[in-house]
C-alpha cells in the first residue's frame, strides 16, 4: 500500500512539475509574439538567451538554404515596425522537455498589417538559465 502511495505522490509530482515547466516555456514564447506585436524590443530581448541563434529556411529549386540573422538585426527590424504591424499566430503543437532543455514546435501564419503574408513552423530550442527559460535558437520555415 505504501508503495502506491508513493507511486501516486511521485506522479502527481512530476505530471505537476512538466505542467509547470510547459506553462513557463509557453509564456516566453508567447512574450516573444507580443513583443514583436507591440514593437517592444525591451521585452523581445527577454526572451532571448544571451548567445542566441536565430535562422530562416527558404526553400529553393535545388532544396533548402539557412539564413542566419543576428539576434540584433532581428530586435532592430522589430523595433522600426509600428505596432499592430506585426501578427504572427501560433498553435502549440509539441513540447519536449528533457530537464533544462525544451524543444517547441509551433506553426504559424504571419500576418502584416493584417494582410496574411505566409505561414511555415518555428522550431524553438529553449534553455532553462539563471534567469529561467530563454530562447536560445529559432529556426523557421515559410510557405506562402
Amino acid at each position: 500500500m505504501k508503495q502506491i502511495i508513493l507511486i501516486l505522490i511521485a506522479s502527481f509530482v512530476l505530471t505537476n512539475s512538466y505542467a509547470q515547466d510547459t506553462t513557463s516555456i509557453k509564456k516566453v514564447i508567447q512574450n516573444m509574439f507580443i513583443a514583436m506585436k507591440n514593437s517592444d524590443t525591451v521585452l523581445l530581448r527577454s526572451c532571448f538567451a544571451t548567445n542566441a541563434v536565430i535562422q530562416t529556411i527558404q526553400s529553393t529549386a535545388t532544396g533548402a538554404d539557412v539564413k542566419e540573422a543576428p539576434l540584433q538585426s532581428f530586435l532592430n527590424s522589430i523595433g522600426k515596425s509600428a505596432a499592430g504591424t506585426i501578427d504572427e499566430r501560433i498553435v502549440f503543437d509539441k513540447i519536449l522537455i528533457n530537464k533544462e532543455l525544451a524543444s517547441v514546435w509551433t506553426p504559424y501564419q504571419l500576418y502584416i498589417k493584417d494582410k496574411y503574408m505566409h505561414q511555415g513552423v518555428d522550431s524553438f530550442q529553449v534553455v532553462f538559465t539563471k534567469e529561467g527559460w530563454k530562447i536560445q535558437y529559432l529556426i523557421d520555415t515559410r510557405y506562402p
